[in-house]
């Protein structure tokens, strides 16, 4: 009988978080027809400036709004988009609105053959992208064609390959630690905010200390992916996904 009731109550639960998204979604559809849709269309499938959002790996791979968020506040002024005023609601609204299109636009998309993501992205030119690659991008200092990269274009289906050079995952932050009479610690980040730093040394111990106490270096191996996110044109990302697609 408890089972019953611990499972109907999950189910109460499930529905009522599902209720509430579709209350923001619906919330950021209007938010967004307002804000947005000029630009990306009522629909964000385009409009007449801005692209269709439907095809942006950004929305692709935003995760609550980690994404999206810092786009709709900073704007890209450079590509002509102007920074929101919006509130932390209101973003998270529009962000709702958007995962619930893609999701609508994933499921009316008809089956197409393994080839067609390729075909679709492959439009950059890769000699453009090594360039890039070895100029300008800096990406030459940490990554190696001949050494982590090697045969990366055969590792990963084509849109999996542009989302991790655009927003790879599964890094972890590494952070050093020194304390008032010297010694330093090293290891994987844990835990950071104002209060307490706390990594996982090479041992697999858990260290931790209060922030005020210590001097703290944290290294974030995908900090420059992360600035090179607003330097991207369409043009440049294309170039560059064309140029791994040759690291096979």
């Amino acid at each position: 009988m408890t089972t019953r009731f611990i499972f109907a109550g999950i189910l109460v639960l499930l529905s009522s978080l599902v209720a509430l998204g579709q209350e923001s979604a619906k919330r950021g559809q209007a938010q967004f027809m307002q804000t947005c849709g000029f630009c990306h269309g009522p629909d964000a499938n385009g409009g007449a400036e801005g692209p269709n959002l439907m095809r942006s790996m950004l929305v692709r791979h935003d995760e609550n709004g980690n994404l999206i968020g810092p786009v709709i506040r900073d704007g890209r002024p450079t590509k002509g988009m102007p920074p929101i005023p919006l509130n932390n609601a209101q973003i998270a609204d529009v962000v709702a609105f958007l995962h619930q299109r893609l999701e609508e636009s994933d499921r009316r998309s008809p089956r197409r053959p393994k080839d067609y993501a390729l075909k679709l992205l492959l439009t950059g030119d890769a000699a453009s992208g090594r360039a890039f690659f070895n100029g300008a991008g800096g990406c030459s200092k940490c990554h190696s064609p001949s050494g982590d990269l090697a045969g990366i274009a055969n590792k990963y289906p084509p849109a999996d390959l542009q989302a991790r050079f655009l927003y790879p995952s599964g890094v972890v932050k590494t952070a050093t630690v020194t304390t008032a009479s010297g010694e330093q610690f090293k290891g994987d980040l844990f835990y950071s905010d104002a209060f307490r730093i706390a990594i996982k040394d090479k041992d697999g111990w858990y260290r931790s200390w209060s922030s005020s106490e210590v001097k703290i270096e944290i290294h974030d191996s995908l900090a420059a992916h992360l600035a090179l996110l607003p330097k991207y044109t369409n043009a440049g990302m294309h170039d560059m996904f064309a140029y791994l697609v040759t690291l096979k």
